[in-house]
């Protein structure tokens, strides 16, 4: 029933939805951001829109954000695009394929400098998906992508 509710929302949501114009952030942003001493479940997802698997997941980013919208769970979609791509790839992309998360775009092309500090265990391969929570000191680190259901079921663990 779940899958089913999320994707009648997905349904809606690419209906009336408008292409965002996603920030540009540094990393510090983005680790300010997302390690705050908070109760929110930070799922954030590293992506690119030349990454075909992490194209792929997207809408299950977005479902997780509609079946976990009662609770303190807040999906942010980080792409890795260039930001010289930002006008030509990333904002067309995001015209076409509307989302109701979050976009960001992580403008930080040295990736040596901070990879490590999101997870020692990332090779730097897409997709990626780190989850925090500060105030349960959760910092769970995921390489690869996810299928509906195993990404509802990791943050249904994370959440209780």
């Amino acid at each position: 029933m779940k899958f089913v509710l999320s994707l009648l929302f997905l349904g809606l949501m690419a209906s009336t939805a408008t292409a965002q114009q996603p920030e540009v952030i540094k990393y510090g942003d983005l680790s300010s951001r997302i390690e705050a001493d908070s109760d929110t479940l930070y799922v954030v997802n590293f992506w690119a829109t030349w990454c075909r698997p992490c194209v792929l997941e997207l809408p299950y980013f977005d479902a997780a954000q509609a079946e976990f919208a009662d609770q303190t769970v807040k999906v942010l979609l980080v792409s890795l695009d260039f930001v010289e791509d930002y006008d030509t790839k990333l904002l067309p992309f995001l015209k076409r394929r509307p989302t109701a998360s979050e976009v960001v775009l992580l403008d930080e092309p040295k990736y040596n400098t901070w990879l490590d500090k999101v997870s020692p265990e990332w090779s730097g391969a897409l997709p990626a998906t780190i989850f925090v929570k500060t105030s349960s000191d959760i910092r769970v680190f995921h390489e690869g992508d996810y299928t509906q259901e195993e990404l509802f079921h990791k943050i249904e663990s994370l959440i209780q």
